[in-house]
């Protein structure tokens, strides 16, 4: 009898603790359980420590709500102008409810990673093939836009998706590569016509400012000598009316001073002349010194010295220098 009840207790001990393991579950961090009751979703277990109705409830999916990456396979994508380029990305995403992720589609991953390579055909295709090399974020983007409206009633956010490598055949790359020296060496030809240009245009205009500051300058020495020449015509119509009215007043030394000062002109225009070599005077010295004596005279009274016959200083006479009687 005794042993009996030993086995007896024995037996719910062992009950007891599968009873105990059935209801007691640890969702680790990072990750949700889901939970069927005879084969029925009925809730989500978050991280941390939870009961469950032993034999009646069960744990159906365990999923990880941590942020995963995909790699999406290379693939051939022939783009818009007919140029064949292979592909490949990586595809981030994240489990926002695990219930959806579980029950509304069947192994998630492929399922991604197989919509990521549809659309990336879609995208790409649709495009020419500078666009592809050049344009790869707006791409990323696009993909990104569409893989996830895609994807969203499968309770799963797409973070990002990422194109790694666009591989032109090899032709095609040799072929972008002379295309792009030919386009460099043009540049290189433009910027040099248009260097020589502005060099020419910068002569030209040098030159013209040149000439332009030569021709006000010769303008202003031209008025310069315009003015004086006036100058010069007032100051000779000023002594010929003064020498009018001195011949007109009867002075016998403003005439003389008159007819020397043109004698003289006229013997230095003859002498200054370059096709003169012999120089005859067919005139006495004696008028010529007489003249001059006439000049001397008009000076004399001009400061003042009345009397010709004496010196400032030394009242010593003077002999007179005018032409003998």
């Amino acid at each position: 009898m005794e042993l009996g009840s030993g086995i007896f207790v024995i037996v719910l001990l062992v009950l007891f603790l599968v009873i105990v393991f059935q209801a007691i579950r640890v969702v680790p961090q990072g990750f949700n359980f889901t939970v069927e009751r005879f084969g029925r979703y009925t809730k989500t277990l978050d991280p941390g420590l939870s009961i469950l109705v032993p034999f009646i409830d069960r744990v159906g999916a365990r999923m990880n709500m941590m942020e995963q990456v995909l790699n999406v396979p290379s693939q051939e994508v022939i783009t818009r102008d007919n140029a064949m380029v292979t592909v490949d990305g990586v595809a981030f995403y994240q489990v926002l409810d695990a219930a959806k992720a579980s029950y509304e589609v069947n192994d998630l991953e492929l399922a991604v990673v197989n919509l990521t390579m549809t659309n990336t055909r879609t995208v790409m295709g649709g495009m020419d093939l500078d666009e592809l090399l050049s344009q790869r974020d707006e791409i990323n983007a696009r993909l990104l836009h569409v893989v996830d409206q895609a994807t969203s009633p499968w309770g799963i956010k797409l973070t990002r998706i990422e194109i790694k490598d666009i591989n032109p055949p090899r032709d095609l790359v040799d072929s972008m590569a002379r295309q792009m020296k030919a386009e460099r060496e043009k540049r290189a030809s433009i910027l040099e016509a248009e260097g020589l240009r502005q060099a020419e245009i910068l002569q030209a205009d040098g030159e013209k400012q040149a000439q332009i500051l030569a021709a006000e300058g010769r303008k202003e020495a031209a008025f310069r000598d315009a003015e004086a020449r006036e100058r010069e015509a007032e100051a000779e119509a000023k002594a010929t009316a003064m020498v009018s009215e001195a011949i007109a007043s009867g002075n016998i030394h403003a005439i003389n001073y008159f007819v020397a000062t043109k004698y003289v002109e006229a013997l230095g225009s003859l002498a200054s002349s370059r096709n003169q070599k012999v120089l005859m005077l067919p005139v006495e010295a004696t008028s010529l010194i007489g003249s001059i004596g006439g000049i001397a005279e008009i000076a004399r009274e001009a400061f003042g010295n009345g009397t010709t016959g004496r010196d400032d200083d030394s009242g010593a006479a003077v002999p007179s220098v005018g032409p003998q009687q």
